[in-house]
């Protein structure tokens, strides 16, 4: 009967994972610039598949669409998680979806840096995490006018304020997991950053 249970277990596990890496995988800055533009945007700007990016090369509205479409894909993975697993779950699922989103299989593995998709992480294990995530982002970006220094600020006050809101174990270990991917994938930001050759953020009309 337990080795039942823990069979069960695990493949919903399994399926929470490849679930949400998959819906992580759609990249809708690629399939947007590809589709629509008939332009790649990892072949522009910043060479990242993300809504700053889009912002960037080809206007606020595309971003916007994009922004919009990485935090729906996210709560999407969220919900199956949680229908599997209850909250265990949409932690397992975040990770899964992020995971994806950074390195889709669909798109040669090469995706974004998880600015969206993170935020949607927060939102989804605690409201009060982001809003102050939220201000620590708005606030590094206005001084600094660096969407990369506001986002790797952000990930990184995840883990340090979740703890402070009484959350589960598996919540403190997946945000730890969250938050290094996110900062691991700016890493090449964070070396201009200190190199003081990031660029400011612009973006057209």
């Amino acid at each position: 009967m337990i080795e039942r249970q823990v069979i069960i277990l695990v493949l919903k596990v399994i399926i929470i994972l490849i679930a949400a890496y998959l819906l992580g995988s759609v990249n809708l800055a690629v399939l947007i610039s590809k589709f629509v533009l008939k332009q790649d945007v990892r072949d522009k700007g910043s060479g990242n598949a993300g809504a700053t990016n889009v912002a960037r090369v080809f206007g606020m509205k595309f971003g916007v669409v994009t922004l919009i479409g990485d935090i729906i894909k996210t709560l999407l993975a969220a919900l199956v998680g949680h229908l599997l697993l209850g909250d265990i779950g949409e932690a397992i699922a975040c990770l899964g979806c992020l995971f994806g989103h950074a390195w889709p299989v669909f798109f040669n593995f090469k995706g974004g840096k998880g600015i969206a998709v993170g935020a949607a992480v927060i939102a989804v294990t605690d409201w009060r995490v982001l809003i102050i995530s939220l201000s620590i982002f708005v606030i590094v970006v206005a001084i600094t006018k660096m969407i990369s220094a506001g986002s790797v600020c952000a990930a990184f006050s995840f883990p340090v304020l979740l703890p402070f809101f009484g959350p589960a174990w598996y919540n403190i270990v997946m945000s730890i997991f969250a938050a290094s991917m996110v900062i691991w994938l700016h890493r090449a930001n964070i070396k201009r950053i200190i190199n003081g050759t990031e660029s400011k953020f612009s973006f057209k009309k």
